[in-house]
């Protein structure tokens, strides 16, 4: 009922979308970006070139080569449409092109093909080890890895996101804060990248930030949330002054993208910074959890709960907007709150609403104290059923989710 998405390559997946009436809107959507403008390349300023020291080199390449093995591997967690929006922005970091042109639709497929066929040689072969300094380093061993970089200012990452899907990455460090006493890294240009590259992410205790990530993340949802009815996405619009005659200005955008870039970058600092500072839900049973049911919406909802508790945390992302009376930060977050997250945080919604009227902050800091006593009820629940998974048959583990967790929420098991 919950079964992990079954793999399939990239030509299939495009296949299936121009095929089936159910993809049809995601294939025009694709083509729809796809024939927006001609290709441009990167300015200097967001691409730096890459140093030519044959060492370096090696290690950027072992670090790549690690994240074509992911891709080859774990591919298939994505949906059709996700996954040709997926490549095409893993084509435009490969061709140093800017987030608002787009290539030619003959190159991209022609790279598709060739992605295809060399995932097609990866896709069983190891992750190999990291040659640093004439040394050879695994390419788990985060602080070994990160200690022999030390001193090209570059930071290296590795782990896992959604469905166990492996990630790792390579990044100048642009900037080194310390935000609620913890160490915040925000990253430049981007050395080595697979496809899911999270913009945000913590690791062993530091919040990372990729910038370069975010200037696409960016550019991509606002354009897909421009036509929205969310009034909290026209309120932040009409924050930066992007809407013309009620439509997004392209240009305005465009030129002013890196500056609410930087104007909004402590949205995700803030939410990276309550999952650190968050401890109800133990993340090596979390952990257990998720390797057990990937791709499940059991996993699913166990990463809306960590979210939303985050984002309620006393010193987290909400907590931090009221304190701050950042009103553009509030409208973003309620347009991208959607899924599982908006269906278990009703309370904010609301509270939204009533912050429209006359710029009621209490409100919102009473939906997220409300919304947090909720979210820790669940993470309690969450946690006691995770402690019986090896003990008790998953179909119970699944049942018994389903019956505390799932039906309550209203939400659905298949």
């Amino acid at each position: 009922m919950w079964d992990r998405p079954g793999r399939c390559s990239p030509a299939m997946r495009v296949q299936r979308v121009a095929q089936s009436a159910d993809y049809v809107y995601c294939w025009y959507r694709a083509l729809r970006w796809l024939l927006r403008q001609p290709e441009k390349k990167l300015s200097n300023l967001c691409m730096p070139a890459m140093e030519k020291s044959p060492d370096k080199m090696q290690y950027v390449q072992d670090v790549q080569y690690n994240c074509d093995i992911s891709d080859a591997r774990d591919h298939g967690i994505y949906s059709m449409c996700s996954m040709i929006l997926k490549l095409r922005n893993l084509y435009k970091w490969e061709q140093r092109i800017e987030p608002w042109s787009e290539p030619e639709p003959a190159d991209l497929l022609d790279w598709v093909d060739q992605k295809e066929q060399y995932w097609l040689g990866l896709s069983e072969r190891s992750f190999r080890p990291l040659t640093i300094l004439g040394k050879q380093i695994l390419p788990h061993d985060l602080g070994p890895v990160n200690q022999a970089l030390h001193q090209s200012n570059l930071l290296y990452g590795a782990g896992h996101g959604r469905s166990m899907k492996a990630v790792f990455f390579l990044a100048d460090i642009l900037e080194t804060r310390t935000v609620e006493g913890c160490t915040v890294h925000i990253l430049g240009t981007e050395r080595a990248k697979e496809m899911a590259s999270p913009v945000a992410l913590v690791q062993d205790g530091v919040v990372v930030i990729k910038k370069e990530s975010l200037r696409y993340f960016f550019w991509d949802q606002l354009q897909e949330m421009r036509s929205s009815r969310k009034s909290s996405i026209h309120y932040f619009l009409n924050h930066y002054g992007l809407l013309k005659d009620g439509t997004l200005d392209h240009d305005l955008f465009r030129s002013d993208l890196d500056f609410i870039v930087d104007q909004e970058l402590d949205l995700f600092v803030y939410h990276e910074i309550g999952e650190t500072l968050e401890t109800t839900f133990g993340n090596e049973n979390l952990q257990k959890i998720i390797n057990r049911f990937p791709g499940s919406v059991i996993e699913f909802v166990c990463r809306a709960v960590k979210d939303c508790l985050a984002d309620t945390h006393p010193r987290g992302l909400l907590a931090s907007i009221v304190r701050d009376r950042k009103s553009s930060s509030l409208g973003l977050y309620l347009g991208f709150l959607d899924g599982i997250r908006e269906t278990i945080f009703p309370e904010i919604k609301a509270a939204w609403r009533c912050f429209e009227q006359g710029g009621d902050w209490g409100s919102i800091e009473q939906a997220r104290s409300t919304g947090r006593e909720t979210f820790l009820s669940l993470a309690r629940d969450i946690m006691e059923i995770g402690e019986r998974i090896g003990d008790v048959p998953d179909d119970r583990i699944m049942q018994e989710f389903s019956n505390r967790i799932i039906k309550p929420l209203g939400l659905q098991a298949g």
